[in-house]
């Protein structure tokens, strides 16, 4: 039997990682400034994280929801903790798409009314409601093509606010800092603008903190660089290093109805057990102020490219980085890939996306750099 494939894959295989580095099946070694797409949060292959995922595997890795899970109720609380939301509820699922879908579903139970307000250019999964909301037609089935999301403009509050004031929207769904859009980037007073919106007319918000969150952006949420509180915050990649896994936080404001949201797999024990490991790494080490610093450094070093070496602007917040470029992506991606051994991601025809381990070092930063101006001279 063949796979089906559905990427277009690198001519690589990775067979170990340390850190911010992996090694091919040839033993060749790669900086990693793309992260498995921003999944590997406190590095790869962290001892930490190795011995708790062990240590629980050798103890029970998985019973059903339908018993006591301890694990469950301290990683609640664990992460309620470190984000600063700790009268917020937590529903336990695993992946990004998944938080999406039952955000959007709590919201329209909820409220009782059925339109999403969403991004153009948003990315918020493959599954039903969540490409629904999904700014991109080639994966949106027909099937899910009902005209239940509007896409408007970033930034732009007098589009939403004539939306949001016809009385039918349930839910908008907003990430603060766009991944696959190309790292652009949400305004304060757009999105001050829009929780007011929201609370005048009994409307869900929602951040999408799936690919921005858990440190990434040099806080815990990159919502918290806005004042803005949201009603429901969804959450995945790095939560748990590798290991599937999301969340969503939900607003004391919603009273849980047995029945409306459940999961087989969601919130495991072995799950758990890696997510409390990665929630003492990234506290230990100092992780979400090492992205913002590490970060900051980056994209000032970055900057200093612009106009120069086919850079037209950078964009980001910590450790996620989009350079726009005056050419395609898809030449330097793989000259970085082949002759100067990095790994980076992309977006659109033209950006370079950096998604780093949030252990990504000083030393480790200007390597990229020195890297990404060989390619680009």
């Amino acid at each position: 039997m063949n796979l089906f494939d559905v990427y277009p894959l690198m001519d690589v295989t990775i067979a170990r990682g340390k850190g911010c580095k992996v090694w091919d099946s040839e033993g060749q070694e790669y900086l990693d400034l793309y992260g498995g797409h921003a999944v590997i949060s406190v590095g790869h292959c962290h001892p930490h994280y190795v011995e708790a995922m062990t240590r629980q595997l050798n103890t029970l890795g998985f019973y059903s929801n339908s018993v006591q899970n301890p694990l469950q109720k301290e990683f609640a609380r664990r992460l309620g903790r470190a984000c600063g939301y700790e009268d917020y509820s937590l529903f336990l699922v695993n992946s990004g798409a998944e938080a999406n879908e039952n955000a959007l579903k709590l919201a329209s139970f909820w409220g009782g009314r059925t339109r999403i307000l969403s991004l153009e250019k948003a990315f918020h999964g493959r599954t039903s409601l969540a490409v629904e909301a999904t700014a991109n037609p080639k994966i949106i089935a027909p099937i899910n093509a009902n005209g239940h999301v509007t896409y408007l403009p970033l930034n732009d509050i007098n589009a939403w606010e004539k939306e949001i004031r016809k009385g039918d929207v349930c839910a908008c769904i907003v990430e603060c800092i766009q991944g696959v859009g190309g790292i652009r980037m949400v305004e304060a007073d757009f999105l001050q603008g829009l929780r007011k919106l929201c609370d005048e007319t009994g409307t869900v918000l929602i951040c999408d903190e799936i690919q921005c969150g858990y440190g990434r952006s040099g806080k815990f949420f990159a919502h918290q660089h806005l004042g803005v509180k949201p009603d429901m915050i969804t959450v995945a990649k790095g939560i748990c290093n590798g290991f599937p896994m999301s969340g969503l936080l939900i607003s004391p404001r919603f009273t849980p109805v047995y029945g409306q949201l459940g999961t087989t797999f969601g919130g495991n024990h072995l799950a758990c057990a890696g997510a409390i490991a990665v929630l003492d790494i990234m506290e230990q080490e100092k992780l979400v102020e090492n992205a913002a610093e590490v970060g900051a450094y980056l994209i000032a070093e970055l900057k200093k490219m612009v106009g120069s070496h086919h850079v037209v602007e950078v964009r980001g917040e910590g450790l996620m980085i989009g350079i726009e470029l005056d050419i395609p992506y898809k030449e330097p991606r793989t000259r970085l890939i082949k002759e100067e051994h990095c790994f980076t991601g992309c977006s659109g025809t033209n950006v370079i996306r950096l998604l780093p381990p949030l252990c990504l070092s000083m030393e480790e930063a200007q390597q990229f750099i020195d890297k990404f101006k060989r390619v680009l001279s």
